[in-house]
């Protein structure tokens, strides 16, 4: 009797623990095949001629793939690594290994949900299936105390009902072994150039340096409730809300899950609930996803009423001149380094639509760009939330309530721009 082998397609869950795809392929194959395909699709240029996908992210990426790479080999394992289109590389790797089943992790936006139903029709042809998962977020779909199709559309009251009705499982094991088959061609990981991406320059005034990986983003998650604890016992009124967890890049591609953060937020009771509302936030646009599909970040069907101006106005946006110095520091920060706090982005993004009048949809695609940390899910849903397109019932957010001057005292940036003339700092439009 031959061996059955599992093909393990990696996606946006590039971790060994508390991977069910990885663990359930262990269990049920005698061979597992573990494969990456950096898909060009991603690295194209858009009809603005920007890139999709920046360098920041990109290099992070990157970096995130030759650790789970290196991770694997420490189970005795490999990472095959290729470039080109899924729906061609998948296939081809199955029949070259003799591949019974193909196993990945399910998503919800529009672009990586067609790309999945091209590789399942790929391997239909071959009479192979493509088995679909759940893991990218706190809530397990099927723990839910209401179907998908009727999930409340305000997140005030998904929030209470998840929280009285359901529970966060318990992470998966991580697999004691891991056997693959002989690999003749593992492949080598693209440079940014083969991306046809440049290096990006990290910037000296950058708070953090985002390291890409499974290793690292176990090594911020230990660093981030070590400073919670240490401000927990030193009793000085600190629950977590002055100082961010920054973990979002690493669970933007998996290489952490929200079930790991959630059980170490469980540790420290209430001094965790920030963090835990901004997961619970994460899973709910994943929700809204699924539920409502591009329908969710859809524009109202009235005509929008964009300034005159405004391919101008978002230019400068864009570039931090827009003479407001908070926003102009967000947006330089942005440029520099691929990340800017979550408060930050809202007001950017409420400057945008509220006082500029430009369209949405540009911001959000500037920062699907620029962004790390950028998932399609939280970075539209966001977006569409600001712009009033969807039936959320209630914003986001509570943006700041401190004067633009005392935030921008506190970072580097706001003394890159040069203004013109500025008569009030604090003409700053709540989003």
């Amino acid at each position: 009797m031959s061996d059955r082998t599992i093909l393990v397609w990696f996606r946006n869950d590039l971790r060994i623990n508390d991977n069910e795809i990885l663990l359930e392929a262990v269990r049920k194959a005698d061979k597992v095949l573990p494969v990456y395909c950096f898909d060009p699709y991603y690295f194209q240029h858009t009809a603005s001629g920007a890139p999709k996908t920046g360098s920041f992210r990109a290099r992070f990426l990157i970096e995130a793939v030759a650790d789970l790479r290196k991770n694997l080999q420490g189970f005795g394992a490999e990472l095959i690594i290729r470039i080109g289109n899924p729906a061609d590389v998948i296939p081809q790797l199955a029949e070259e290994y003799h591949v019974n089943e193909v196993y990945h992790h399910r998503e919800v936006a529009y672009e990586e949900t067609k790309i999945s139903e091209e590789v399942e029709a790929a391997l239909w042809k071959m009479r192979l299936n493509l088995k679909h998962f759940i893991g990218h977020t706190m809530y397990h779909k099927e723990d839910l105390p209401f179907p998908i199709k009727d999930i409340p559309d305000s997140f005030a009251v998904f929030k209470k009902k998840v929280e009285r009705d359901s529970n966060v499982r318990s992470c998966v094991p991580t697999p004691a072994h891991i056997i693959v088959p002989e690999i003749a061609d593992a492949g080598e990981l693209p440079t940014l150039q083969q991306l046809g991406l440049t290096e990006p320059v990290d910037d000296p005034r950058a708070a953090e340096y985002f390291q890409g990986g499974e290793t690292a983003a176990l090594v911020q998650m230990h660093k981030y409730f070590s400073h919670l604890d240490i401000a927990i016992k030193q009793k000085n009124g600190r629950s977590g809300a002055e100082f961010s967890s920054k973990l979002s890049p690493w669970l933007s591609i998996g290489c952490i899950s929200p079930r790991q953060v959630y059980w170490e937020i469980q540790k420290y009771g209430s001094n965790g609930n920030l963090l835990k509302l901004e997961l619970l936030w994460r899973d709910y646009f994943r929700f809204m996803f699924k539920k409502h599909g591009q329908k969710f970040i859809k524009a109202k069907d009235e005509a929008q009423d964009f300034a005159p101006d405004a391919d101008m106005l978002l230019q400068k946006w864009k570039n931090g001149e827009t003479g407001i110095p908070l926003i102009d520091a967000a947006m330089h920060e942005l440029n520099a380094t691929g990340f800017i706090s979550n408060q930050n982005r809202q007001i950017v993004a409420g400057y945008l639509v509220n006082t500029i009048k430009a369209d949405w949809t540009q911001g959000a695609a500037y920062f699907e760009e620029k962004l790390i940390d950028y998932s399609p899910a939280s970075n539209w849903g966001n977006w569409a939330f600001i712009a009033g397109v969807n039936d959320a019932k209630e914003s986001k957010y509570t943006i700041a309530t401190k004067l633009p001057k005392e935030l921008e005292a506190k970072t580097d940036f706001v003394n890159t721009w040069q203004p013109s003339s500025i008569d009030d700092a604090g003409d700053l439009v709540e989003a």
